[in-house]
């Protein structure tokens, strides 16, 4: 797909967004200027341990998109098995080609239909329902299996902080 096809399908996607928004997060251009750079903020999930946080994030899309997933990074602190500690968000959806490990399905992984909504929409479910069965942070992951009080606590601190932000 040539950069002016990625470019226009990325500012149909944010037209879509803008015009019909989506409960749990909203998305815009981190810079006018750059479709290929978007700042998120998801809104944490009722009924989880990250309810009322406000988390913002970065996706940075290549001009291969949608042949290739865009990267998502959290930029406000994350306390989560499937976020690594600098913030690179590790889910299936946003994995391309094949897993060596067998860890995930191919349905599973990225595919170029899916689109910064249905991104969005895994991020949220992935908040809501961590996978410790392969994480980016171990320590978070070994938190929410063995100590989920002591991940809870950290995880109402970042929802605080965030707040204050």
């Amino acid at each position: 797909m040539s950069s002016n096809a990625s470019s226009l399908l990325l500012r149909k996607q944010l037209a879509e967004l803008n015009k019909h928004p989506v409960e749990g997060f909203s998305a815009g251009l981190v810079d006018d200027s750059n479709i290929y750079e978007w700042q998120i903020m998801i809104v944490g999930p009722p009924d989880t341990q990250y309810e009322g946080g406000l988390f913002y994030a970065t996706l940075t899309f290549t001009s291969e998109y949608p042949v290739k997933p865009p990267k998502m990074k959290f930029t406000t602190e994350m306390w989560h098995p499937n976020v690594y500690k600098n913030g690179d968000v590790c889910i299936s959806i946003l994995h391309e080609g094949e897993d060596i490990y067998g860890y995930e399905k191919a349905s599973e992984r990225w595919s170029p239909v899916h689109t910064v909504e249905s991104i969005l929409v895994s991020v949220i479910s992935m908040l809501s329902s961590p996978n410790d069965e392969s994480p980016a942070n171990i320590d978070a992951a070994r938190e929410w299996r063995t100590e989920k009080d002591v991940f809870n606590k950290k995880v109402q601190r970042i929802v605080r902080k965030s707040q204050d932000a």
